[in-house]
């Protein structure tokens, strides 16, 4: 599959290129954009004041550009936490997206959005202080309303960011479960091939 994967509000951390290069060997096409222009961190109120001087819209018309000469590929759009928001915004709003592979995130979901059978994969920790249990029902009802074919994977007693092997978050075991899981979802998607929604 094609897959624009997107980094959360830390930067472009090591642990997204090796989830890159994971995907690749898996035998994946695969490109990390980098929304903060080369700046990383390591605690979250850094970066998350970095993230808001940006500025949302700011970020969404990168990530727009960055996907936009490979969308007529078909993508599966995927992200860690930040990224995964970004990932589901570009989505839902690319008829020929194949796939959607969210990691620690989701984000609004527009009254009017359709997903017309979108496959949709969510990992996210249990309990997660950003995505809470009356958060996650909502989308997840709302993801169904428009359409989207939606799988939910919990962790409990992850950390937020549990992929991630430089952060305190980290929880090995439920690292090798997403992504043991997310694999064989891509791999779903490879042989289904669908056609552009």
């Amino acid at each position: 599959m094609n897959i624009m994967l997107f980094h959360s509000t830390f930067g472009p951390r090591p642990a997204v290129g090796r989830a890159a290069d994971r995907l690749r060997e898996a035998g994946h096409e695969v490109w990390t954009p980098d929304l903060f222009g080369g700046r990383t961190f390591d605690a979250v109120e850094e970066a998350m004041a970095f993230q808001d001087e940006i500025g949302k819209d700011e970020l969404l018309k990168r990530a727009v550009l960055a996907a936009a000469p490979y969308s007529e590929r078909g993508l599966v759009y995927a992200g860690f936490s930040l990224g995964a928001s970004i990932a589901q915004t570009l989505a839902l709003g690319d008829d020929k997206a194949r796939g959607l592979l969210l990691l620690h995130g989701t984000s609004d979901i527009a009254a009017n959005a359709s997903a017309d059978d979108l496959p949709v994969q969510l990992h996210v920790a249990e309990p997660d202080p950003f995505e809470t249990d009356d958060w996650l029902s909502a989308w997840y009802l709302q993801m169904g309303r428009a359409g989207a074919d939606v799988e939910i994977y919990r962790y409990a007693g992850a950390g937020h960011l549990y992929t991630d092997p430089g952060l305190p978050d980290y929880d090995a075991e439920a690292a090798e479960a997403t992504w043991r899981v997310a694999l064989g979802f891509l791999e779903g998607l490879q042989q289904a091939q669908p056609a552009a929604r």
